[in-house]
């Protein structure tokens, strides 16, 4: 009995043995991760910086990917950046254009780690830049908002007055006044991403004046320029996440912004060849990067309907040129 326990006890032992270089193999393989920096409002806001973070949860689920995140509500990015380069990820992900000075600077300071900035870009050598086209994805947005306004008045409130948010709210006057020109659009800056009673006092402020269709691209702000709007039966739009779930009586629709897939697209570009193909990425309409989520509350007759899909197909193909101007 003794010689046939320690036969076997010898079989498992080799078996092990044998088995360890495949398991420490494994393990090199998922070593590879990635480190992101949230932009101001980190996590929790139902858009931008929840939508980055569903992308790097895709990557780990589907492509074995670590991954650590840093939020920096003191305004400290650069010291969360270099805390992210210390530990040695394969990528460090720089979220938001109010990043990029503090990025290029870390970066510059590590030319030998690979840097991703989205919503911006940057002329390093060792910074992806990933933009998006906002004001086609907006024009649509636009559209839908002057076809279901009843008072012929629609608002938009921007986050910042800088380009990235400028993008929103030119697309969505445009795609507005593509269906009716003589359409009032009341427009506020709320300088600040974070705070929903903000956006709540400029939203009342706006449906006052007459606005009964609202598009709040503001971050959280925009959350509660959403729920005020919900609140007062007003129509609203969601921005960069399908932000439905926030006010399900008021938003028919949102303008999408793929980050969630760009940021998949990176890291899976990255994991198969150890390197991201292209300097800078822009992406609209034509590369699948923004677009309308489903449409809901309210219906588009057949005729909107096929206005709204014409309008995309003349966006992609270059007949209609949404301006920046």
């Amino acid at each position: 009995m003794k010689k046939i326990v320690s036969m076997f006890l010898l079989v498992m032992l080799m078996m092990a043995g044998c088995s360890t270089p495949m398991t420490n193999e494994t393990s090199k393989e998922k070593q590879q991760s990635i480190g992101i920096l949230l932009s101001d409002t980190g996590l929790g806001d139902g858009s931008f910086n929840d939508s980055a973070f569903r992308g790097l949860e895709r990557a780990r689920e589907e492509l074995g990917i670590l991954f650590d995140y840093r939020e920096a509500p003191d305004g400290d990015f650069e010291g969360a950046l270099q805390e992210l380069v210390d530990q040695d990820h394969e990528l460090v992900i720089g979220l938001g254009f109010s990043i990029q000075d503090a990025l290029e600077k870390i970066a510059a300071e590590n030319p030998d780690q690979k840097f991703l900035l989205i919503d911006g870009f940057s002329e390093l050598d060792n910074i992806t830049s990933i933009t998006f086209k906002e004001h086609e994805g907006s024009f649509l947005l636009g559209m839908v908002a002057a076809m279901k306004s009843k008072t012929g008045t629609v608002g938009f409130i921007s986050g910042a007055d800088v380009p990235v948010i400028q993008r929103f709210e030119k697309g969505y006057e445009q795609g507005a006044k593509y269906i009716n020109p003589s359409i009032k659009i009341i427009k506020d800056t709320a300088n600040n991403f974070g705070d929903a009673e903000l956006g709540k006092t400029i939203a009342e402020k706006q449906m006052k004046q007459g606005a009964d269709f609202l598009y709040p691209a503001a971050g959280f702000t925009g959350v509660g320029a959403i729920q005020a709007a919900q609140k007062a039966g007003a129509l609203s739009g969601g921005v960069d996440s399908d932000q439905y779930f926030i006010a399900e009586k008021s938003v028919v629709t949102s303008m999408v912004k793929k980050v969630d897939n760009a940021v998949f697209n990176i890291t899976k570009e990255l994991t198969n060849s150890g390197k991201i193909p292209e300097h800078a990425y822009e992406l609209g309409l034509k590369e699948d990067g923004v677009g309308l989520a489903p449409i809901r509350v309210i219906s588009l007759s057949p005729d909107e309907s096929k206005k709204l899909e014409d309008a995309k197909e003349k966006i992609i193909s270059g007949d209609i040129t949404v301006n920046m101007q």
